[in-house]
């Protein structure tokens, strides 16, 4: 985990963004201000004013700063309101979504993350409670080109669901096999394939049981779940079972950065998605 945080703040300080801090009575969130700046992740500024969320959204759809990190006092429903009002939606993409990096704690044993990849990507698991195939392919593509941003590596992209290839049948797994082949359409520019259970997307031996000859089987580094219920109840359950770091929630999807913090957020918690949402700023062009 130490690897991955370390490598993640030197690319922000490498960058070294503006970023708007609105919740300026939050103690929380003053000392991670102190540190950021400490730390050289960014130029980070507490927006102290009236009406300060909106604001600080405004200054960022107006290339004042590059991004502003908010949520551990205001709610999910205001943050994303002001990001879309003042912010916007990417080109091409009408939904604005989440994303946990879940990053494999150093003290983890090899039978309690069977991934090969450090750092996995999880989405959605806090803004689209069941989302349309049109959204979920919105959903997969936007983790796709942030796990590029974020982690450094190529997105392998597994959608999930209780099926294999086929092993069942219902309403979620069609919606899955729809999105998937909208992300075809869209000539995206990495490997997606599914459904996918969990274990298949993930482990290569299972994958070679029930998915032989899958690109993405076995080495999925994103996840995307067929619902909120999915996404939530796993990213916590990882979490707590394994001893993972879950970075996030991490919107995606907007023209500029803006990050949701939870309201329990603590002061490492705001350090690592502001370091995150510092290495959003990269554009798309220059990966």
């Amino acid at each position: 985990m130490a690897d991955f945080i370390s490598r993640l703040r030197k690319r922000a300080s490498d960058i070294h963004p503006t970023i708007l801090y609105p919740e300026f009575k939050d103690e929380r969130v003053i000392e991670a201000v102190k540190r950021v700046n400490q730390l050289g992740i960014a130029n980070a500024k507490i927006v102290d004013c009236e009406d300060a969320l909106t604001v600080s959204a405004t200054m960022v759809a107006e290339g004042e700063a590059d991004a502003f990190v908010a949520g551990a006092v205001y709610t999910t429903g205001e943050v994303i309101r002001a990001a879309i009002r003042r912010i916007g939606t990417a080109k091409g993409i009408k939904t604005i979504s989440s994303a946990f990096y879940m990053v494999k704690s150093s003290s983890s044993s090899s039978e309690s993350w069977d991934s090969p990849s450090e750092v996995l990507t999880f989405t959605d698991c806090a803004v689209v409670p069941y989302p349309t195939a049109e959204q979920l392919a919105d959903i997969a593509i936007e983790a796709a080109k942030d796990r590029r941003r974020i982690v450094g590596d190529e997105p392998v992209v597994a959608f999930l669901s209780f099926s294999t290839k086929g092993s069942a049948k219902g309403a979620s797994v069609n919606l899955v096999h729809e999105a998937i082949e909208i992300c075809r359409r869209r000539s995206i520019n990495f490997v997606v394939d599914g459904e996918l259970q969990g274990d298949a997307a993930l482990v290569p031996l299972v994958a070679s049981r029930k998915a032989a000859g899958s690109e993405v089987a076995g080495r999925a580094n994103v996840l995307v779940f067929p619902s909120l219920d999915a996404g939530n109840i796993s990213y916590k359950l990882v979490q707590r079972l394994s001893g993972a770091t879950a970075i996030g929630p991490i919107l995606q999807g907007l023209s500029k950065p803006a990050a949701d913090l939870s309201r329990g957020a603590t002061v490492d918690d705001i350090i690592d998605v502001s370091s995150v949402t510092a290495v959003q700023t990269i554009s798309i062009g220059s990966l």
